[in-house]
């Protein structure tokens, strides 16, 4: 999708952030009718607070399975949460952040955690520690993981990296579209696009570092070996080791990193990631 981020009210000349509000009504008049002052950006992330305490007041004394009331209200939040979430903000590709895992691994944990015949305190202490710190993307450790939910961290992992990626490729089609290197001063400026008002159309993407079309075919190409990585955890459920999970987040996390610096380090990161875990799929 692409925006004006910058708004202004038709009524009462207010002026906002359609980034930070994610709505086009006036937050000072409230007024409906405003229009963007500013150039078109890609953006795919609406504004999103993980607030958990409540859940955390409810499920803080449960013994075994939770309260079926309980468990539907969290994982509405946590889905309404992962709905709104993108990555792509004002233009600028971002991290596949904590937080975000977090709330994909609890969803998922919840859900695992309430089939269990008989979920033991090791159980019980995972799933609580995940909903404690989920707010502030703190997750248990990789090695705290019981076998009984490993399959929520693998599952997690498919999910948010399924997410990244497809905005990954929707950012790689936008940073396509820059001119190469001196293209913007051709003479006869037949390479230039032209918008509705007759000026050239700027970039709706932004990233640092020199010739940021270099990267794109690098990265189409480890793209095509997380799918297929992140296809085989998600035929096993979920059911791989956490740290092969983990991993599989990492290479996604580093390619980003990658098309944002252009850091070669963090390419040979993700190559990294994604070869160690060639064949390793199940213990």
């Amino acid at each position: 999708m692409k925006v004006r981020g910058e708004r202004e009210c038709k009524e009462c000349g207010a002026r906002w952030s359609y980034y930070e509000t994610g709505s086009v009504d006036c937050p000072g008049c409230g007024a409906l009718r405003s229009v963007g002052v500013d150039d078109r950006t890609a953006h795919t992330d609406a504004p999103a607070t993980l607030d958990l305490s409540a859940h955390r007041t409810r499920f803080g004394d449960a013994r075994g399975t939770l309260p079926e009331e309980g468990v539907d209200d969290l994982k509405s939040d946590l889905r309404e949460y992962a709905r709104k979430r993108g990555f792509i903000r004002g233009g600028e590709l971002l991290p596949l952040d904590d937080t975000y895992l977090a709330a994909r691994e609890l969803l998922e944990a919840v859900d695992l955690y309430d089939r269990l015949r008989d979920p033991d305190d090791r159980d019980r202490e995972y799933l609580l520690a995940l909903l404690a710190g989920a707010d502030d993307g703190d997750r248990p450790a990789t090695e705290a993981v019981p076998d009984s939910l490993r399959e929520a961290r693998g599952m997690a992992a498919v999910r948010a990296v399924d997410e990244y990626r497809s905005d990954l490729l929707s950012f790689l089609d936008e940073l396509d579209e820059l001119g190469e290197p001196g293209e913007a001063e051709a003479p006869d400026g037949e390479r230039e696009e032209v918008d509705e008002r007759g000026k050239s159309e700027p970039p709706t993407v932004s990233v640092a570092g020199d010739d940021p079309r270099s990267r794109i075919d690098p990265t189409r190409a480890l793209l095509e070996r997380l799918r297929d990585r992140a296809k085989r955890v998600e035929a096993l459920t979920g059911d791989v080791s956490p740290a092969d999970a983990d991993s599989l987040v990492d290479a996604a996390d580093a390619i980003g990193e990658y098309v944002r610096t252009g850091d070669e380090s963090a390419l040979d990161r993700a190559r990294g990631r994604l070869s160690a875990d060639q064949g390793q799929d199940r213990e």
